[in-house]
């Protein structure tokens, strides 16, 4: 099944063709755990995002142009503004271009410790940023209350800071950022800009952001999230580095959605857990966050998040990873004040279901799970590495891998945990248990349900879960040797995995036809996957054949343990 579900940006907001309330999708169901089939029925779920085409500034004409130049030896100095809709007091400068239907161009050069820019508007315009710099002491650096397409030219480099309290905004206005903007922004251009702020945010829309191909943006925030759209947040290119260190504050963040259709963005999170007031509960930090729909298609993401009960990707809805390069590092420590409010700090975590089709995921917490979802996991391509103390891979529903490669290595809990059913079906799985009753793969039984091993090429150490359902024919051995690389082969491919120094006990394999495995192999060449753990395409020779015998599953402990720590 493919679900279709384009997203327009339109003049009025965010529009969601063909989706339900809450970021779930018509077919989806959180809560189902699979039970009472022995085959998972799954196929490639995938969403296309699509942005409109007026989000590119070609397809706008501006009447005029005007010039702003800010002094820090004098007032700033204005030309081509042949309507009187800038007003200048030292270098504050603000425009009223509510009378006209003009559509504006204002280029911004110069420097000023002691500035802004305020623009009031019925129309889009364009700012082009030429060598600016601005600080405001009292408020936004730039603070843009039009609420039309605002589109952002980057050229040379350019810096922007606001004051560490915001004292001259007025009561009915907005002003959430060093760089707000009521209406959506969209950043193009050559060159850099960067962005500091101490009182609020770094850069937010009251609808949407867009970052195009071509700026280099470096945003950091002590007080504030670094990016946030409201509406939405799209990544469709350009260079993005995010720092923040405020508590329960995040890096890039939207009510809505956020897409990465490419560029090179890079986030690194410090802040731990605090009290939000406004929603009367205790908030943690995270790299990326969003409340309905997180769509990872292609470019690069690299999250670090060292703040306590922190995440690097989290959600209140469904996540879709359909290509491009992730890597989330976690490690905080777990946020404890009482039961009802402690805070885990977690690789990838979201409410609604997560799907992966494609690209390449590697999600490491030091205290808690590498990759988890409320609802249900669907892998049907890509490659992942996860790991944790705790499960590396955990779902409150069912869990499906029907293809790709993935390695789910705990060094204190269960590889893989699932609390529905849990399909084996496709692909390469490299699973790792601690050991004990810890186990490589693990279903919740107690509920009724169980693991299925249809298919797909598993290496598995630490065993699978009691009443296991093994309808392809799995083998094992009675111990495994530390940090030496196994080759796994089946019919004519041969994969290579390299255990861990830490793991559980027993070595459990499985494939389309009966596998060879041999110890201390020598891999040479090939594409390295798993954080160095496994390899595909490679060549292996020598070691020593691995005797096997028939596994008939429940050898090892009882699993099904439940979600901790939501």
């Amino acid at each position: 099944m493919r679900i279709k579900v384009s997203i327009y940006v339109l003049l009025t907001g965010l529009t969601l063709a063909g989706c339900a309330k809450d970021g779930i999708l018509p077919d989806e169901d959180p809560g189902n755990n699979g039970s009472g089939s022995s085959t998972s029925g799954v196929t490639p779920t995938t969403i296309e995002v699509n942005y409109d085409e007026e989000d590119l500034i070609e397809g706008t004409t501006f009447v005029r142009t005007i010039s702003i130049v800010f002094s820090n030896e004098g007032d700033a100095t204005v030309t081509g503004d042949e309507n009187g809709i800038v007003t200048v007091s030292g270098n504050q400068v603000t425009v009223d271009n509510t009378s006209t239907n003009e559509k504006v161009k204002y280029e911004l050069s110069g420097s000023t410790s002691n500035g802004f820019l305020k623009i009031y508007s019925n129309n889009k315009q364009a700012l082009v940023l030429n060598g600016v710099s601005i600080v405001n002491p009292g408020g936004a650096a730039i603070n843009n209350q039009g609420k039309k397409r605002c589109f952002v030219v980057v050229n040379g480099e350019n810096y922007l800071a606001d004051g560490t309290t915001y004292t001259s905004t007025p009561e009915e206005e907005d002003e959430k950022a060093a760089f707000f903007s009521e209406g959506q922004l969209i950043f193009s251009g050559e060159g850099s800009l960067q962005v500091k702020a101490t009182g609020k945010a770094g850069i937010t829309s009251d609808d949407y952001l867009n970052f195009l191909e071509g700026p280099s943006i470096n945003v950091s925030s002590t007080a504030g999230h670094g990016l946030r759209g409201k509406d939405a947040v799209y990544v469709n290119g350009g260079t993005l580095a995010i720092q923040t260190s405020a508590h329960m504050k995040k890096g890039i963040t939207s009510d809505s959605l956020v897409v990465f259709n490419g560029g090179i963005t890079t986030v690194a999170v410090s802040g731990g857990v605090a009290y939000d007031e406004d929603d009367q509960e205790y908030k943690s930090s995270a790299g990326v966050k969003a409340d309905q729909y997180f769509v990872m298609n292609d470019g690069s993401l690299t999250i670090t998040n060292s703040g306590q009960g922190g995440k690097g990707i989290s959600g209140d809805g469904p996540a879709y990873f359909q290509g491009g390069t992730v890597d989330v590092t976690v490690t905080g420590s777990n946020y404890a004040k009482n039961s009802e409010d402690s805070k885990s700090a977690k690789g990838i975590k979201f409410d609604g279901n997560i799907y992966i089709s494609g690209g390449s995921i590697s999600a490491k917490a030091s205290n808690h799970e590498g990759i988890e979802s409320k609802g249900k996991i669907e892998m049907t391509g890509g490659t992942v590495f996860a790991q944790s103390k705790d499960d590396a891979v955990n779902s409150a529903g069912m869990t499906a891998i029907t293809g790709g490669q993935i390695c789910a290595y705990s060094t204190g809990n269960d590889g893989i945990d699932t609390n529905g059913n849990c399909y084996l079906e496709g692909g390469v799985i490299y699973a790792i248990g601690s050991g004990g009753a810890e186990v490589a793969v693990d279903a919740n039984t107690e509920i009724g349900c169980k693991l299925y091993v249809n298919g797909g090429t598993l290496f598995a150490l630490g065993g699978l879960e009691k009443g296991s359902s093994l309808s392809q024919s799995c083998y094992q051995a009675s111990s495994w040797n530390r940090n030496t690389w196994y080759s796994l082969s089946v019919g004519n491919n041969t994969f290579a995995f390299k255990t861990p120094s830490s793991g559980g006990t027993g070595l459990v394999v499985s494939g389309s036809s009966e596998p060879e495995v041999k110890s201390g192999v020598t891999v040479t060449g090939g594409d390295q996957i798993f954080n160095g753990m496994g390899a595909v395409g490679a060549s292996v020779s020598g070691g020593s054949t691995v005797s096997l015998s028939a596994y008939s599953g429940g050898t090892s402990g009882p699993g099904g343990g439940g979600p901790r720590g939501w």
